[in-house]
């Protein structure tokens, strides 16, 4: 027993040992992009150097050094590999604020040489970035959604680099991680029996990622999700079930398909030839879990990509949320109203409030030629109740003083009449 004891102290001291020397800087990791090029340019002497700090861990020292290549040389021809080297020194030291550091030094370099090979490079290094920090189909998608965003987008910006390959099968193994957590959701929709959100989830994963290893299962609960909300929906069943025997008929569920399709009294399509020989491709590629990935897996942090995709091609773009099926639509959007945008501009030509149809909802009736104008409404009334009558207009001479409220007063037609004194007084 004790024999067992020291020999269990020692692999541990061992193990301790090892940890201290790789922490030391002992530990080398060659760089993936050095200049071979043999000068002795006191440039070239300092991006070597920093290069041998970032190869053996010393990644502070090494953008010191980078720092000053690139204050003091800002014509060297090594300008745009310190740079890169400068991003791929974060992007080792790993951590969250170091993986952020590199993403931010990265989009930089692509912004200052777009046309540059190296550019690809660090399109690829920013969706390894997201890549290496998705979590589990269960959980947080966000940095899965970057990384589709930003796969997609080397896709796009450098189809013809050597990293798109790599790219496009890295863009299958992340939407198959989107299409597992939405196939969740929506088998957790269809068990609780909350068939319209069942249908929604479902119809939006089957449209987006036809490559998803459990398409096929996925069509089959959302043709059986559309039979349970009426008859209305019989179509939209058949689709989901005739996708199954059309696009996957290697599907275990092939044949309760078509039982569903005759049931519905719906025809049989037949099977694409194309989607027979990529399902029998992916069957015979599919990368096979060990004894003990299953064990392990509560341990693991990432996603399993094991079963994804190894052929066809990958959605360009991104899931977007979508209406239900069960939500009515009205036959014709738009015609009770308008519908268009609402634009301001200054009135150049005076005659357009004449010559234009009035654009009032109740415009005022047509009066006919000759016709007095209607009498005004709005006059004081007289104390008794009754309307006020006209005052003819005052005649001003010219040079005379103009008449004070006490002069109009004093020439006013009215007399003042004396209050009556009631009995009681």
């Amino acid at each position: 027993m004790l024999y067992h004891k020291n020999w269990l102290l020692r692999l541990l001291a061992l193990a301790v040992l090892c940890a201290l020397i790789g922490s030391c800087g002992f530990k080398r990791k060659k760089y993936e992009n050095p200049i071979t090029k043999d000068t002795q340019q006191p440039d070239k002497v300092l991006f070597d150097k920093a290069i041998n700090d970032v190869e053996r861990s010393r990644f502070e020292v090494a953008r010191l050094t980078l720092q000053t290549l690139m204050n003091t040389y800002d014509t060297s021809e090594y300008l745009a590999k310190a740079k890169l080297a400068y991003a791929d020194s974060w992007f080792r030291e790993g951590g969250t604020h170091g993986l952020a550091q590199a993403e931010a030094e990265y989009k930089d370099f692509i912004l200052f040489y777009p046309t540059l090979e190296e550019s690809a490079e660090a399109q690829e290094k920013v969706c390894m970035i997201h890549f290496r920090q998705m979590e589990k189909a269960d959980r947080d998608m966000n940095h899965a959604l970057r990384a589709e965003d930003e796969c997609r987008n080397l896709l796009v910006q450098f189809p013809n680099s050597k990293f798109a390959p790599t790219a496009q099968q890295r863009l299958r193994e992340i939407q198959e991680v989107i299409a597992e957590g939405e196939m969740r959701r929506g088998t957790f929709y269809h068990t609780k029996g909350s068939n319209p959100a069942a249908a929604n989830r479902l119809q939006a994963l089957t449209d987006q990622y036809p490559l998803y290893s459990n398409a096929d299962e996925a069509n089959m609960l959302l043709g059986d999700s559309y039979s349970k909300m009426g008859t209305r929906f019989r179509q939209k069943s058949g689709e989901a079930f005739a996708r199954v025997v059309r696009e996957y008929p290697l599907s275990p569920y092939f044949e309760d398909a078509k039982k569903r399709l005759e049931t519905l009294e719906l025809p049989i399509p037949e099977t694409d030839p194309v989607a027979y020989a990529r399902m029998k491709y992916e069957l015979e590629n599919r990368t096979k879990a060990g004894l003990t990935s299953h064990a392990l897996s509560p341990l693991k942090r990432g996603p399993d990509v094991s079963q994804a995709a190894k052929s066809g091609t990958p959605a360009m773009t991104t899931l977007r949320p979508s209406v239900p099926a069960s939500v009515p639509v009205p036959a014709a959007i738009g015609a009770a109203g308008f519908t268009g945008d609402v634009t301001v501009a200054p009135i150049t030509d005076p005659t357009l409030l004449e010559s234009k149809p009035d654009a009032r909802k109740n415009p005022p009736a047509a009066q006919p030629e000759g016709a007095a104008a209607p009498a005004a409404t709005d006059s004081p009334a007289t104390p008794e109740g009754g309307a006020a009558t006209a005052q003819p207009a005052a005649t001003v001479t010219p040079g005379a003083p103009l008449p004070t409220n006490r002069d109009s007063a004093k020439q006013g037609p009215q007399k003042k009449q004396k209050k009556k004194k009631t009995p009681s007084q």
